[in-house]
């Protein structure tokens, strides 16, 4: 069965909430910032905020599980339960194919509101990254089943 610990979480929870406040008063102390500066806080707020939330979700979930050893072996049936791992990789897929039309708009809607090509030229990047990790794992798949 797998060890459920809370100490970890709850520890990467507090850095994480350190992150989120100190993100919060850079962006009070340095309102008028250049540079890395001006966006530093607000990756601080975004970074925090994640990390925060994820451990601390993570803490209360291994916390009630140790207080009741039958949820936990619940828990370890349902995660290997083939039906559910078949919903969860549907729901991917389904999740990935709204992506590409979405991100498409959005590549579409930046360059007609004619943004900066960096920002454009960045965003193509990660958009052909990903057509081209779908096609690569395509023939991956193929190969091997």
């Amino acid at each position: 069965m797998k060890q459920y610990k809370v100490g970890r979480y709850v520890f990467l929870s507090a850095i994480g909430l350190v992150i989120f406040v100190a993100g919060l008063v850079l962006i009070k102390l340095l309102p008028e910032a250049d540079g890395i500066l001006k966006t530093l806080p607000y990756l601080c707020v975004g970074m925090g905020v994640g990390i925060f939330g994820g451990n601390l979700g993570t803490a209360i979930r291994n916390k009630m599980v140790l207080k009741n050893p039958q949820a936990a072996k619940q828990i370890e049936v349902e995660q290997k339960d083939e039906r559910n791992q078949a919903i969860g990789n549907k729901a991917k897929a389904r999740a990935y194919d709204l992506m590409i039309y979405v991100y498409a708009a959005i590549l579409l809607a930046f360059a007609l509101m004619q943004v900066d090509m960096y920002v454009i030229l960045t965003l193509a990047a990660v958009y052909l990254f990903l057509v081209f990790t779908n096609i690569y794992y395509l023939t991956k798949f193929h190969k091997e089943m």
